[in-house]
């Protein structure tokens, strides 16, 4: 893994459980402010349940993707009291 790769992941496990953050914000958290769509593949791509990916949206506060199923995110979001916008 890269060192970007582990700076997303430190950042998005400290997410609390009822938030949300961005993946710009997150790429900006990173130091990398245009790497949003990085950090979004890099979170597609992981499958440790200890990393809350499901509570990383679009900007527009629609919920974008999830490796495991857009229908789960908005599951895990509204078990933790958050509606989002359309799954795209």
């Amino acid at each position: 893994m890269t060192e970007f790769q582990h700076k997303i992941h430190d950042i998005v496990i400290k997410i609390p459980k009822g938030s949300v953050v961005t993946y710009k914000e997150v790429a900006q958290l990173a130091g990398r402010p245009k790497a949003y769509r990085a950090v979004g593949n890099i979170l597609n791509k992981n499958y440790n349940p200890v990393i809350p990916c499901h509570r990383v949206i679009r900007s527009n506060g629609e919920i974008g993707g999830y490796n495991k199923g857009s229908d789960l995110k908005r599951k895990k979001l509204l078990t933790e009291g958050i509606i989002c916008g359309k799954i795209i």
